[in-house]
Order: C-alpha cells, then sequence, then structure tokens
C-alpha cells in the first residue's frame, strides 16, 4: 500500500509503461443513445491485444456527453473484459476532466472504486477566458486534483478540448517536480519543442531520485497526443503516445514505437521506422481532421462497429465518410495494419 497526498491508502496498481494507448470511444445504441457495451468490450480487447493501453472517458470518448453512472459502468466493463481475455495486467486509465476541480476530485474517487488505475485530468475550458492567463490558478488546478486523487493522475494539455488553454513547458515541469501523483502528460498541442524540453528534465537520471513519485508503479511519462511524431519523440527521450489512430490502427502504431526504440540501439532499425512514420504521420493528418465521428465511421468499415456520436455532436456526412474511406493515406494505413498483424499472428 501507499499514500497519495491527501493521505488516502492506495493500492498497488498495474505499472504505467512507455508505449502506445488509445482514447477509446464510447459506443451508442441507435435509437436509444444508451451505451453500446458489447461494441465497448469487443474494442477494449481488440486495442488491448494488440499491446494498446485503453483510455476511457477522454476526448474520443465522448466524456462531455457521459454521466457520472455511464463512465463507472465503462470503467467496471473495460476491467472485466479485460480480466476475462487473460489480459489482467494491462491498467486503465480513465478520463475526470469535469467543470470545476471539485467535481474531477470527486470523479477521480468515483474511478479508483471502480477499478481505473490512473486518472487524465484537463482544465476545464467553460471559463478559459479567466483561466488561461492565470498561471497560478492553473498550476492549482493540478496541485489540488493530483494531490487529493486517490489514483495517480496524468496532466491533459489539449488547447482544442479547453477553451484554448495551452499548458507550457515550464509549467508541466513544475508539476512533474512539486506533484508526486502526476505520472505523466499528454501533449495533444503536438508541440514536438514542448515534448522535447518535458523529456529532457524528467528523462534525467537524477530526476527519480530527487523527485519520486507516491507510487513507485507510475513515474512520470511525456506521451506524444498524435502518432505523427513518434519516431522523432523516441529521439527526445519521449516515452510514447496516447493517440487517437490506434483505434483504426493499433498494430501498426505499437509496431513503430518499437521499431522507434530498438532505432536508437541498432540504427539498421531506422528505414523501416521510417516507413512506418511516413505512412502513419500522413494518415494521422488525414483522419484526425474528421475527429470523433470521423473515427467511428471507420472503425464501422474495418470492424463493423462505431456507430454515430452523442448529440449534438453530428455524424460525418456518408459522402465525406466514404471520401476519408478511400483516401490514399487512409488505404495506406489499412494495409499496413494488415500486413503487421499478419506478421504479429
Amino acid at each position: 500500500m501507499s499514500l497519495n497526498g491527501n493521505g488516502t491508502h492506495v493500492s498497488t496498481i498495474r505499472p504505467l509503461k512507455p508505449g502506445i494507448y488509445a482514447p477509446i470511444p464510447s459506443f451508442f445504441l441507435p435509437e436509444s443513445e444508451d451505451l453500446d457495451i458489447p461494441s465497448f468490450e469487443n474494442h477494449v480487447v481488440r486495442v488491448a491485444t494488440a499491446g494498446v493501453g485503453p483510455l476511457l472517458a477522454g476526448s474520443m470518448g465522448e466524456a462531455i456527453h457521459l454521466s457520472h453512472a455511464e463512465r463507472v459502468v465503462l470503467i467496471k466493463t473495460a476491467r472485466k473484459a479485460l480480466d476475462h481475455a487473460g489480459l489482467s495486467n494491462v491498467p486503465v486509465i480513465t478520463g475526470i476532466g469535469a467543470g470545476s476541480t471539485r467535481e474531477s476530485i470527486e470523479l477521480a474517487n468515483e474511478a479508483a472504486a471502480a477499478g481505473a488505475d490512473y486518472a487524465i485530468a484537463i482544465t476545464s475550458g467553460y471559463f478559459a477566458g479567466a483561466l488561461a492567463g492565470d498561471r497560478k490558478a492553473l498550476k492549482a488546478f493540478f496541485q489540488e486534483v493530483s494531490s487529493k486523487s486517490p489514483i495517480p493522475v496524468i496532466i491533459y494539455n489539449y488547447p482544442g478540448s479547453s477553451g484554448g488553454i495551452n499548458l507550457d513547458s515550464d509549467l508541466i515541469t513544475e508539476l512533474a517536480i512539486e506533484c508526486p501523483n502526476t505520472c505523466g502528460v499528454k501533449l495533444t498541442c503536438g508541440d514536438v519543442g514542448k515534448l522535447t524540453r518535458v523529456a529532457a528534465t524528467v528523462s534525467d537520471p537524477m530526476f527519480s531520485a530527487l523527485h519520486p513519485r507516491i507510487n513507485k508503479n507510475a513515474p512520470f511519462l511525456v506521451l506524444g497526443g498524435f502518432s505523427d511524431f513518434l519516431l522523432p519523440s523516441a529521439y527526445s527521450n519521449g516515452h510514447g503516445a496516447i493517440t487517437g489512430l490506434a483505434n483504426v490502427a493499433p498494430y501498426s502504431i505499437v509496431k513503430l514505437f518499437e521499431l522507434s526504440e530498438a532505432s536508437m540501439v541498432d540504427p539498421s532499425f531506422l528505414p523501416e521506422a521510417q516507413r512506418l512514420q511516413g505512412i502513419i504521420g500522413r494518415a494521422d493528418a488525414t483522419i484526425a481532421k474528421a475527429s470523433i465521428s470521423g473515427t467511428k465511421y471507420l472503425l464501422q468499415k474495418l470492424y463493423g462497429y462505431g456507430g454515430h456520436p452523442r448529440r449534438p455532436l453530428p455524424p460525418i456526412d456518408p459522402v465525406t465518410g466514404e471520401a476519408l474511406w478511400e483516401h490514399s493515406h487512409t488505404q495506406a494505413l489499412v494495409r499496413l495494419e494488415e500486413e503487421v498483424r499478419e506478421k504479429v499472428r
């Protein structure tokens, strides 16, 4: 057992390791918009089998459309499905984004009780006009949430989902140093320079000794929010990515991460890593433009489930969806995924 900053006992958790994680979509039934549990179970196990860790109730998971009770259902369902599939070592990360600090802490406690291993927190964008320029308030949010959460917390920097709030590398580094219950950062700002600066601090051999985490299984990881810079980030001491594209092509992105890491030891792996990075980078840029509805459309084409987002978020127009599917970047990724998956099998 260990203690978090609030003095609460925390059970030993499944280790958080460098690698690839996917923000799992929440699937809904066509008419009622109730949770589609079978599709969700199927997808969580599908990506985890490929070596991708699941992150629930994030931006891709339409967390803003989920009730507290639904978030708990998804956590319990994912944990049960993973255990049943023989993947009991795979950790579950869950979003605790909300409108207030108080509610984020409440969600963290509910997530821990439901079986989540880690939380990921984002600042609310509702009052971004007041918060964005208030460094003290932004820092206080992550300090309070991480200190009162019973599970370690990943910092989530995504200006697109937080009203333009964009945490700088100095603030993220301060949080990593001063908040021992933080266990990483997801940079969906796409700023490679920011990743390099934060990683330079936390990868220093003295960092862990000087700033130990509350839970030894939860080191501070620096994770990109896209897969189009996995190879460069590896050479900057990054630790992988939490990327929506891993829902579509989990085997390919895991392979790219493995090749990127291997190429730093043996340069003969670099050409193949560069080939995969080119295919994945182009597809990431193309598919990301279609956002949640586009990803769901592709999942429907590939695996027979996906469906629509919850209203008011609209589904992708069928013509636009078909154009996305037929796009040369998408098809190159589909072919790569088939190639890599067959080699793994």
